[in-house]
């Protein structure tokens, strides 16, 4: 049996949408945080370091799309080997944009070589076999997307501008996981 809400117990329960003053008298403060407002909270930090993990993940991806580029060989490898260095310039993109929402964030990107591998969720490859590299490659894009997908689940409406930043890349990274899927056995 469905509840029936009568159209006045529905106005009574109505809130009109205003905006909270106190946060837009927060936000005439401390002007040299830029575009990082107080309503961001305590979670500026944890998105600064998902950020940094990301950015780790994709300068790795970069690294092992070029590695593949330049090692790949046999009968089916340039026009793989070119579709290695398409992604590596898309990951290179990636990376670059998580580095520049860092800085608006008023955090510092880790481009640190040592901390790449230690921060990455993705494996770099030494594979020296075309189908041993799509596999690598396929893995890594797979671990990107569970990633950016368990990244944009946590920052939700936390930060907007970033979550549809990761669903931009989370795009790119689907599109490339079914590239290699395809290629995977040929």
């Amino acid at each position: 049996m469905k509840a029936v809400v009568s159209s006045s117990s529905k106005a009574a329960d109505h809130k009109h949408l205003v905006l909270d003053q106190r946060g837009l008298d927060a936000a005439r403060q401390s002007l040299d945080d830029g575009a990082v407002t107080p309503s961001y909270g305590p979670w500026r930090d944890d998105v600064v370091k998902l950020l940094n993990d990301a950015l780790a993940t994709e300068l790795v991806c970069v690294l092992r799309y070029k590695r593949h580029y330049f090692t790949a060989n046999g009968v089916e490898s340039p026009a793989i080997a070119d579709e290695f260095l398409v992604h590596a310039n898309e990951e290179s993109g990636h990376a670059d944009r998580i580095a520049e929402r860092i800085v608006q964030l008023g955090g510092e990107p880790d481009f640190a070589p040592g901390h790449l591998l230690e921060r990455s969720h993705a494996a770099y490859d030494e594979s020296t076999d075309l189908q041993a590299m799509v596999r690598a490659n396929l893995i890594a894009e797979r671990i990107a997307v569970e990633s950016y997908r368990q990244m944009i689940a946590l920052i939700g409406d936390k930060d907007p501008t970033t979550r549809r930043m990761l669903e931009d890349i989370l795009s790119d990274e689907e599109e490339h996981a079914d590239e290699l899927k395809d290629w995977l056995g040929h």
